[in-house]
């Protein structure tokens, strides 16, 4: 099986306060195993795994991607 994730870079942490709803907690928790013994490193903290989720779902998010584009092309235009 192949994540949509690869390893996680241990970088220095933000602070953020974020409350998340139990099941995505134990959902996290289950991707970071798995994503464990697909990469062969120890498990990561799930918290971790939050900011990556967020840079990849934006990055792949087409309909933002367009309305980026033509945000950015209108301020051009100002």
């Amino acid at each position: 099986m192949k994540l949509k994730l690869g390893p996680i870079v241990d970088d220095k942490p933000v602070k953020a306060t974020v409350e998340l709803p139990a099941e995505l907690h134990r959902d996290l928790v289950a991707y970071a195993a798995v994503l464990a013994g697909e990469t062969g490193q120890p498990a990561t903290d799930p918290m971790k795994l939050i900011v990556p989720m967020l840079e990849r779902f934006i990055a792949t998010d087409r309909g933002f991607a367009k309305a980026r584009r033509q945000l950015a092309a209108g301020k051009a235009g100002s």
